[in-house]
C-alpha cells in the first residue's frame, strides 16, 4: 500500500503527530481498509524521509487508539473503524500549495537545555485520565493551599523509594514551578539573609532570590561541587546548591562533599536548599542518595518538579520542608491558595498511583541514555580532542569547551549560521570565565538532529 502524506517540519506539530492523523484519517475515509498492512518502520521512514522513532511514536499511537492492530513478528495491521469521525478529526494533510512553493524558513536544530523529548509523551494515557479527572465533581472547589494529600503522598512515597528522602505529605508543597516556591521560602526568612549560591548556578533562582530582598553570595564551585571551606569565611544562613547535577557544569556531587556540606549547616544552624536537579537521570554509577535522605538534623530543604519527568508547560514542582519550617510554610502557602489546578494535581496523583508514570520515566531513562550516547559518540567522531566535555554523567545537557575559541559569543554566532542553536555557560557566572564554553541539552532532539548539529559545529567552528 502507499502512505504518502506531505509532512511539514516547519510547522509546530511534530512530525509524528502528523503522520498520525494522516493515517487515522485514511482509515476513517476508507482508503486504508482492515486488515491491511502497514509498512514497516525502516520501509516508511526512508521513504518519508524521517526517522524511524517518528513512524514508531505515529504506529504506537495508532495501535493505543485502536485503529493498528501489531502483530509479533509480522508487522502493524490496520484494524476496524466503525463509524464517521470526518467532523471532529483534522482534515486529511493538505498536498503542496502555491504558498508551500516559497523557499521555507530553514530549520533549526535547537539544543536547548529545557527541552524534553515529547514524542516519548504518554499522550492517549494523559487524555484519558485528565478526561477522569473532570469527572470529579470535588475538585471544582478549592482545595488545600499546600496542594491536594493524594499528590503530596504519592510525592513523599516516590521520594522516599527513588531519592531517599525521608517526609511525610505534610511536609510536602505542590506549587506552579521552582520559581513560586522559591518565592515563598524567600517569605520565610527575613529580608537581606544572606544565601550562599553555586557560582556558576542557576541564573533564573539566583535572580529570585535578589527580588526577594535575599544577599546573595557568589560561592565557588570545584569538581566536587560547592566549596564549603568558602562556606565558612562567610556568616551564611541559607545555601542554594543542584548536588545531583550541579547546572551548568554537570558534575554530581560526592558523598563526602555531602557530609561536609551537611556538618557546616548543623554547625551553622544553617539551611541548604537541595535542588534536585535532572535528579531522575543518571547515567553513570550508583544514584547517590539525596541530601535530605542523609540529613540528621532537619537542616534540608528539597525541590523537585516534573518538568523533566513529565513536561514542562505542567508547571508543577515541589518543596519539601524540614519539620521545624513545615508551619510556617503551610502559613505562608495559604496566602497564594494554591498555584497549580487541582485537576492537574489529581491527574498527576492517578498515574503515579497506578505505575503509569514510573513505567514512563524509566522509558524516558531508556531514549535518554541513547541520544547521550549518540551526542557523545558523534561528538568523539567529528570533534575529536578539539573539544572538552563536561557534565555527561547525568542530566539532559552536557557542555562543549573548544579549545582556542575566540569568545563564548563567536562560537553561538557562528552555530546559528549552520543553523545550529547552543546556548552561554556565562549567564550562570558572577564574572564571565576565562574559557568559552557553550551549553548542548539533547532531550527534546532525535538521535539524527543531535549527530547532524554535531556536524554542523564542527563546520561552524572550523574543528
Amino acid at each position: 500500500m502507499e502512505i504518502t502524506p506531505y509532512l511539514q517540519p516547519e510547522k509546530r506539530k511534530p512530525l509524528y503527530q502528523q503522520l498520525y492523523l494522516f493515517i487515522k484519517n485514511e482509515i476513517h475515509m476508507g482508503r486504508i481498509s482492515a486488515g491491511t498492512k502497514l509498512p514497516s518502520k525502516r520501509a516508511l521512514s526512508k521513504h518519508l524521509n524521517v526517522s524511524q522513532t517518528t513512524v514508531e511514536h505515529a504506529y504506537e499511537q495508532l495501535t493505543a487508539e485502536g485503529y493498528l492492530i501489531s502483530r509479533p513478528r509480522k508487522g502493524w495491521y490496520a484494524a476496524e473503524a466503525e463509524g464517521s469521525l470526518n467532523e471532529t478529526l483534522s482534515p486529511p494533510l493538505p498536498g503542496p500549495t502555491a504558498a508551500d512553493e516559497t523557499p521555507p524558513s530553514r530549520h533549526i536544530i535547537d539544543f536547548h537545555h529545557g527541552h524534553v523529548d515529547l514524542r516519548g509523551f504518554p499522550f492517549s494515557l494523559w487524555k484519558k485520565t485528565m478526561a477522569k479527572a473532570a469527572e470529579q465533581i470535588e475538585l471544582f472547589q478549592s482545595g488545600p493551599p499546600a496542594g491536594d494529600l493524594s499528590l503530596r503522598m504519592m510525592i513523599a512515597a516516590y521520594l522516599r523509594e527513588s531519592r531517599g528522602v525521608m517526609c511525610t505529605p505534610e511536609q510536602v508543597i505542590i506549587g506552579a514551578g521552582t520559581p513560586i516556591l522559591l518565592e515563598l521560602l524567600c517569605r520565610m526568612f527575613e529580608k537581606g539573609t544572606a544565601i550562599g549560591f553555586e557560582n556558576p548556578g542557576f541564573h533564573r533562582s539566583k535572580t529570585v532570590f535578589k527580588t526577594g530582598g535575599f544577599q546573595v553570595i557568589p560561592i565557588s564551585v570545584d569538581n566536587s561541587g560547592i566549596a564549603v571551606d568558602e562556606l565558612r569565611q562567610h556568616e551564611l544562613k541559607l545555601a542554594y546548591v543542584t548536588p545531583s547535577h550541579q547546572f551548568p557544569l554537570g558534575m554530581v556531587m560526592p558523598i563526602g562533599r555531602r557530609l561536609q556540606l551537611l556538618d557546616w549547616a548543623a554547625s551553622e544552624d544553617a539551611y541548604i536548599i537541595e535542588d534536585d536537579y535532572d535528579g531522575e537521570f543518571r547515567y553513570a554509577g550508583q544514584p547517590i542518595p539525596s541530601l535530605q535522605g542523609l540529613d540528621q538534623n532537619s537542616r534540608v530543604i528539597y525541590m523537585g518538579t516534573f518538568s523533566k519527568s513529565l513536561i514542562p508547560s505542567l508547571r508543577v514542582g515541589y518543596m519539601v520542608l524540614p519539620v521545624p519550617l513545615v508551619k510556617e510554610g503551610q502559613k505562608l502557602a495559604s496566602l497564594y491558595k494554591q498555584t497549580v489546578s487541582r485537576h492537574v494535581q489529581w491527574a498527576i496523583a492517578h498515574v503515579m498511583q497506578n505505575g503509569d508514570w514510573q513505567r514512563h520515566i524509566n522509558r524516558m531513562r531508556t531514549l535518554y541514555r541513547k541520544k547521550r550516547k549518540a551526542l557523545l559518540e558523534t561528538v568523539r567522531q567529528e570533534l575529536g580532542g578539539t573539544v572538552a566535555v563536561k557534565g555527561e554523567n547525568a542530566g539532559l545537557h552536557v557542555i562543549l569547551e573548544p579549545s582556542g575559541a575566540a569568545s563564548e559569543e563567536w562560537l553561538i554566532s557562528k552555530a546559528l549560521d549552520e543553523g545550529v542553536k547552543v546556548y552561554p555557560v556565562s549567564a550562570s557566572y558572577d564574572h564571565p570565565p576565562k574559557t568559552a564554553a557553550v551549553l548542548l541539552g539533547f532531550g527534546g532532539l532525535s538521535e539524527e538532529e543531535i549527530k547532524t548539529g554535531i556536524k554542523k559545529l564542527k563546520t561552524a567552528w572550523r574543528l
